[in-house]
């Protein structure tokens, strides 16, 4: 499969976060990065019988540029109109909807009450969420932060006010700010998927099947669980 793997080895780009998700790794107290996207990789790599190269990024938007470029050869990241003039994507395999984390002393509830004049958005750069929250916007603006830690310490710091997530993967960081809650609502529902470049049609096919075969076995269930994410539903 030298479309997929011109190097010889398989090249799999994953974002790294605080906190586990479908989408997101972790670096354990070793350092070793892992979660769902390392272990569909890892699982992608044994399926070709090749070793498996780790890029690890901070934000999805870097792991689009990098297929882009052909310095990595497949990643998993949310769908949007704007990635899909640039790469190919593969089967969904985790279904996420867009919102927003805010401080107490904002007394935001919902979604809609995010939209005002006064309140201060974050979110990550170059991403699917970032872009939908600008749409969505029409009072407000929204700032980029490079990565969630970044994002995070804004709002603990007290220079945001909202962050704009997946709701999967907001949950842990509400300890870091006490009396901060999750609104009601979303401003996008999307997909996470497998992606690889442009123009390699090949290439695409291959990770379709390997990851429609990943749900039918079970091995993308149990990267969830590995993860502690047992709670969450692998898409159909």
């Amino acid at each position: 499969m030298k479309e997929l793997i011109p190097t010889g080895k398989l090249r799999a780009g994953v974002a790294l976060a605080p906190s586990p998700s479908p989408l997101f790794v972790i670096k354990d107290a070793r350092g070793d990065v892992r979660g769902v996207t390392v272990d569909l990789a890892n699982e992608l790599g044994h399926e070709l019988n090749v070793e498996v190269a780790l890029t690890v990024a901070p934000n999805t938007g870097e792991l689009v540029d990098a297929l882009e470029a052909g310095t990595i050869d497949v990643s998993f990241m949310p769908v949007d109109d704007e990635r899909k003039k640039r790469i190919a994507f593969g089967p969904v395999y985790f279904l996420v909807e867009s919102t927003y984390m805010v401080t107490q002393a904002s007394g935001i509830r919902t979604v809609d009450e995010v939209d005002r004049a006064h309140v201060r958005v974050v979110g990550i750069a170059n991403t699917t969420t970032i872009r939908a929250a600008g749409r969505s916007l029409k009072n407000t603006g929204i700032t980029a932060a490079q990565s969630i830690g970044e994002a995070i310490e804004m709002m603990v710091g007290g220079k945001a006010d909202a962050f704009a997530l997946s709701r999967d993967s907001l949950p842990p960081f509400l300890a870091k700010l006490p009396g901060s809650r999750i609104v009601e609502g979303g401003f996008q529902f999307t997909g996470v998927a497998v992606a690889v470049a442009k123009g390699k049609p090949e290439a695409l096919a291959y990770v379709t099947a390997f990851l429609g075969k990943a749900k039918q076995s079970g091995a993308v269930r149990a990267a969830f669980e590995r993860a502690g994410l047992a709670h969450l539903d692998v898409a159909p």
